[in-house]
C-alpha cells in the first residue's frame, strides 16, 4: 500500500510538472500577442532602405508594411548598421531582419530565409565618362569598393582572384563607398544590380553602369529569421503573405515604384 501510494504521488508529481511546464514557444503567436513586430534594417541601403528627411522609407518598407498588416502586427523599424544585424538576431535582439540579405548556402545553413523580395545579382558602377571600364574584366588591378559583409563582396572577392588581383576597399555602407567613387579614390563600386540602377537614376551626372554590369550567379534578397524550430510559423505566414501581394499585384506596383520595372521572384525559397 505505501508503495503504491508513493507511486501515485510521484505519478501526480509528475503532471503538476508536466502542466506547469511551459509549452514550446512560438514566434507568430509571441508576435501576435505583443502585436507588433521588431525589424533592423540599415537604412542607408537605397532604394530598399533609406531616410528621407528622418523618416523611414523604400521598398523595404512598402513591402513589410503590407506583410505587417496581413499578420495583423504593427511593424517597429529600427536602424542597425549591417555589421550588427546577423549577431543582433541570434541574441534576440529583434524578430527579424529586412534589410535585403542575400541568400547564400552558407546563410542558408545558419539561418531562416523568407521567399526573395528583389534580385540581388552583383553588378558594377563606375564614374560617368569613365570609358576605360566596360566589362566586369576590366576592374583587373582596379581598386573596386564593397560594403563590408556583404555577399556581395564575398562575390567580388572571388571574381577577383579568377581574373589575376582586384584591390579591394570596403565600406560600412554603400553611400561612404559611392562618395569615395564620386571624388576619385576608387575605380569602380561592387553591389546588388538594384542598388546601383536606382543609384544610376538617382545621379546619371556622376555615375554609369558597366556596359555589362552584372558577373555571377543569379542571387536574391530575402529576410532574415533565426533558425529555430519556433520560427517557422512566423516564416510561413511572411511567406503566405508576400505570395497573396504578389497575387494580388501589390508586389509589382511596389518594385515599380522603387525599382522602376517588375521582376517575377521564385514562389520558393532558393537553395543556393
Amino acid at each position: 500500500m505505501m508503495f503504491s501510494r508513493t507511486l501515485k504521488s510521484a505519478l501526480l508529481g509528475l503532471a503538476v510538472i508536466g502542466l506547469a511546464w511551459p509549452a514550446a514557444a512560438d514566434q507568430l503567436s509571441d508576435v501576435k500577442a505583443a502585436g507588433k513586430i521588431v525589424t533592423a534594417t540599415d537604412m542607408h541601403y537605397a532604394p530598399f532602405d533609406m531616410l528621407n528627411n528622418g523618416t523611414y522609407e523604400g521598398m523595404t518598407k512598402d513591402l513589410f508594411d503590407g506583410v505587417s498588416k496581413e499578420l495583423g502586427v504593427e511593424p517597429v523599424y529600427q536602424d542597425i548598421p549591417w555589421t550588427a544585424e546577423l549577431p543582433g538576431l541570434e541574441v534576440g535582439k529583434f524578430d527579424i531582419i529586412i534589410a535585403p540579405v542575400t541568400i547564400t548556402p552558407e546563410r542558408l545553413e545558419r539561418y531562416t530565409f523568407t521567399l526573395p523580395i528583389a534580385d540581388a545579382t552583383v553588378a558594377l558602377v563606375k564614374a560617368a565618362g569613365n570609358s576605360d571600364l566596360t566589362k566586369p574584366e576590366d576592374i583587373k588591378d582596379k581598386t573596386v569598393g564593397v560594403q563590408q559583409g556583404t555577399a556581395q563582396y564575398e562575390q567580388l572577392r572571388a571574381f577577383g582572384e579568377k581574373i589575376g588581383g582586384v584591390t579591394i576597399k570596403e565600406y560600412g555602407t554603400t553611400d561612404e563607398a559611392y562618395a569615395d567613387l564620386a571624388a576619385g579614390r576608387l575605380d569602380a563600386v561592387a553591389g546588388s544590380l538594384p542598388n546601383l540602377t536606382n543609384l544610376v537614376k538617382a545621379r546619371p551626372e556622376t555615375f554609369a553602369m558597366f556596359e555589362t554590369a552584372k558577373f555571377g550567379e543569379p542571387k536574391y534578397f530575402a529576410w532574415v529569421l533565426r533558425k529555430e524550430e519556433n520560427s517557422d510559423s512566423l516564416a510561413k505566414a511572411i511567406d503566405a503573405a508576400l505570395l497573396k501581394m504578389t497575387d494580388d499585384g501589390r508586389v509589382k506596383a511596389i518594385q515599380e515604384k522603387w525599382l522602376g520595372s517588375y521582376t517575377e521572384l521564385p514562389r520558393e525559397v532558393p537553395t543556393k
